[in-house]
């Protein structure tokens, strides 16, 4: 074993990236390749140093290590007491796992990212977003005050906002960026104020303050529900919940190593981590806990009948990646922490896996589209290998590891509220089905020619696809090996032991223990190879038609295509009619009218009165006399009139 972590070096994790960042701002920006060398070389080592991190947790029982806080702001009011603001870090078991999970997909991505970004004018912009991105996602796990999380909590929204409209020259990034800035920000708001409200009942910042606070019931149960939901309100933004999902899909108009980052390790595990780190308040807040659960069963089963309509590959992936948080706020509102953050690290795995894998087959086709590809099994078989294995760990296919972090989600529903259990047992039976008819699209059948690339220069000879290059390949490789094993990690309870370790005493204490049970594996498994089965019948063998389905349940494959209509709501009625026909259409009559009727109204009223008094200068002395004992007679019979004698 090593040494405890020092604190130098726990801080270094976050630095290094911010330290790539400006390297390339400064120095490396004339020099793509060195630019894309400086991240890597900084994020692996970051990677490294969370290894460590891992280690000493592991070695203290998952409890937090003992970090100094630094004083970083104080704020003396009139009255009252200061405002302090202090900086820290805290490590304990589930600030190791994040840290593992984030520094390891994002290192692999920036590899596969030389390869995919190869020839692209803004490569070095590319590796400092990408660099301030990771440190954002690092400083939003390590902090201990929820005031400095919120910090980074609104980087990982500006970097995201940054990558996702990387290519601006696009309409479609443009418009797919800002749209997740604004819906994201809907949520930040009960944050925000979730924070302030805290501060002023609490006093304080520290999350481990506020945790002790809740649970030995120093602080009212009304006053933690309104936390918890101002809580899982800014989670429901990033994390991608019912109804704030609707950013997402259209976050694909970024490049892919962008969409495996934001899905897997960053962005929408950021609203995940942060309820299970909030986690006793939610166990007192049961109200507020069980509207975790129901919202989460809702995203993920709506998300998943989206994905069997889509075409892209990559919003498949995306539309799965929202039913699978949705399954992890589900587990937490059913008082699964362990299950949900065991799901999230098997999830960053093959998740990162099956978007790299579209980038991959991406880049041989020059799209997206699942229509004009297939046969590509024999022309990239390491991309077919590897994202085949994504997708059986996605579906919970045993021994891969999906298999034992659904299953653990699955027990926990069974055992807790069961119209909740059958709820993501259908939601096993639609990932199967969907994965693997983007698998039999993609991947079987005849090649149906792929796409022109959209700039010359720029993508692959569409007409003859090839495997990838290795250092595209590569990363695949090894993704594909925890998406396989990683799953093994808690069935002697290791995952569970290092994440109690990181609660209070009594929450931990409550917390289920993990209990396989073999009816629940055998059921998940069979509904699993039931949905792997119907997707051979309709695309694989063609024995039953999608045609005929989809004119069969017109109407609802209607609801599914137009995405329950949710984009007509938010852009139709809000947005332009609304904010715009509405909000900005009455700004605008306020402006006109009264603003600039106002003053237009006294620049005309100086005007004539200037006009007026310009024609009595004549230059003439006897009319100035005139005018001169004219006022003095009127002035003189102001004052007898209100004097007299």
């Amino acid at each position: 074993m090593l040494p405890e972590i020092p604190e130098g070096v726990a801080w270094s994790i976050l630095l290094l990236p911010i330290g790539s960042m400006l390297a390339i701002l400064l120095f490396t920006r004339p020099y793509p390749r060195l630019s894309g060398y400086a991240t890597i070389a900084a994020i692996g080592t970051a990677f490294l140093f969370s290894l460590w991190a891992l280690d000493s947790s592991i070695d203290s029982d998952g409890a937090a290590l003992a970090f100094r806080t630094h004083e970083w702001l104080t704020i003396t009011p009139p009255a009252g007491p200061d405002l302090v603001v202090n900086l820290g870090i805290r490590l304990d078991g589930l600030t190791a796992i994040m840290l593992l999970v984030v520094t390891s997909v994002s290192l692999l991505v920036q590899v596969y990212s030389q390869g995919y970004m190869k020839g692209d004018g803004g490569y070095s912009r590319y590796y400092a977003y990408m660099s301030l991105f990771t440190a954002s996602m690092l400083g939003l796990i390590l902090v201990d005050s929820i005031l400095m999380l919120f910090v980074f909590w609104e980087l990982v929204g500006l970097s995201s906002y940054l990558l996702i409209g990387f290519w601006f020259h696009k309409p479609a990034a443009a418009r797919a960026a800002m749209k997740a800035f604004i819906v994201t920000r809907l949520g930040d708001i009960g944050l925000l104020l979730a924070i302030i409200l805290i501060y002023v009942k609490a006093g304080t910042f520290d999350i481990a303050e506020i945790q002790e606070l809740a649970v030995a019931g120093v602080l009212s149960v009304n006053v933690l529900t309104v936390f918890a939901l101002g809580i899982f309100a800014g989670a429901a933004g990033k994390s991608a919940q019912f109804p704030l999902h609707v950013w997402l899909p259209d976050a694909m108009e970024g490049p892919t190593p962008v969409s495996a980052l934001i899905h897997a390790a960053t962005m929408v595990v950021a609203g995940i981590y942060l309820v299970a780190r909030m986690f006793p308040i939610f166990e007192v807040a049961d109200d507020a806990r069980m509207t975790v659960a129901a919202i989460g069963g809702t995203t993920a089963l709506l998300a998943a009948l989206l994905a069997i309509v889509v075409t892209d590959i990559k919003r498949v992936l995306a539309y799965s990646t929202i039913s699978q948080l949705g399954y992890m706020m589900l587990a937490l509102g059913l008082g699964g922490y362990v299950a949900a953050i065991f799901h999230l690290l098997t999830h960053a795995f093959f998740k990162a896996l099956l978007f790299l894998g579209s980038g991959s087959v991406s880049h041989a086709t020059n799209t997206f589209d699942m229509r004009r590809m297939g046969g590509l099994r024999k022309m990239m078989p390491w991309t077919y290998a590897t994202f085949l294995i994504g997708s059986l760990s996605l579906a919970g296919v045993f021994p891969l590891a999906g298999f034992w972090s659904k299953d653990e989600i699955l027990g926990d529903a069974w055992n807790e509220q069961q119209v909740l259990f059958w709820v993501a047992l259908g939601v096993v039976f639609l990932t199967a089905f969907y994965m693997f008819r983007a698998i039999f699209m993609t991947f079987e059948g005849e090649y149906q020619g792929g796409a022109e690339p959209e700039e010359e220069g720029h993508g692959g000879d569409a007409a003859h696809p090839h495997e990838s290059p290795w250092v595209m390949v590569a990363p695949l490789v090894v993704l594909a090996v925890p998406a396989v094993l990683i799953g093994f990690a808690n069935i002697s309870g290791g995952v569970e032991h290092l994440l109690a370790g990181a609660l209070p005493r009594e929450t931990a204490a409550a917390l289920h223990p993990f209990e396989f049970s073999w009816a629940i594996a055998l059921g998940s498994s069979a509904v699993a190879l039931a949905g792997i089965g119907g997707a051979w019948l309709f695309y694989g063998v063609k024995v039953l038609s999608a045609e005929r389905v989809r004119s069969a349940v017109g109407p609802l494959h209607t609801l599914l295509v137009r995405k329950y209509f949710l984009d007509d709501l938010y852009e139709g009625l809000i947005v332009r009619r609304l904010l715009i026909g509405g909000v900005a259409a009455g700004a605008a009559w306020f402006d006109t009218y009264i603003v600039d009727g106002i003053a237009n109204g006294l620049a005309t009223t100086v005007r004539a009165s200037g006009d007026g008094l310009r024609l009595l200068q004549t230059g003439q002395v006897q009319v100035y006399g005139v005018i001169g004992f004219t006022g003095l007679l009127i002035a003189g019979g102001l004052v007898f009139l209100l004097n007299p004698l």
